[in-house]
């Protein structure tokens, strides 16, 4: 019995080992995935400009063609809401980071009779966005709950205040 007992624990200190062995390679792997991912978005950040006040009748090819003069536009996206209605407000990507600085001389330029406001793109952070909670509404406290007062004489909801008996319509 303690052979078998010895073996169990063995084989269980063997798993854990492989166990560990196997994490450590995951951790690295993602780790060093996860920097590559976020390098390649900060340089494909540093070739892109974000594009306010775009009207809503206006298509990716006509803001491309707003910035071509700038240098060579490799991606434009105007981003859409749920409903696929456009927000007002796109982002282009050129091949090259010396037309960034290009683009943003066409800041206050127009398009489709709508000023642009351009300035360029900024890296999101990971987890910089956190969890903000709501702010109590100061003239939404009501104070400690107080039921309805009914009268005993059947005749609905009193107030709070009486009246005296010759003004009240119910004596």
């Amino acid at each position: 019995m303690k052979k078998r007992l010895k073996e169990m624990e063995d084989e269980a200190a063997a798993l854990r080992e492989m166990q560990a062995k196997v994490e450590r390679e995951m951790g690295s792997g993602q780790d060093a995935n996860a920097v590559a991912s976020q390098a390649n978005r900060e340089e494909v950040d540093s070739r892109s400009i974000f594009v306010g006040n775009v009207d809503y009748a206006c298509t990716p090819e006509e803001v491309q063609q707003h910035f071509q003069s700038c240098g060579t536009v490799n991606r434009v996206t105007i981003r859409t809401d749920k409903y696929g209605q456009p927000k007002g407000y796109a982002y282009v990507e050129f091949l090259e980071p010396e037309a960034v600085q290009e683009a943003l001389l066409l800041n206050e330029s127009e398009l489709h009779g709508r000023q642009l406001k351009v300035t360029a793109k900024r890296t999101n952070i990971p987890g910089m966005k956190q969890f903000r909670p709501r702010r109590p509404n100061p003239y939404m406290f009501r104070g400690p709950y107080m039921p309805p007062y009914y009268s005993p004489y059947g005749y609905g909801k009193f107030p709070r205040f009486r009246m005296p008996m010759r003004y009240s319509p119910y004596y």
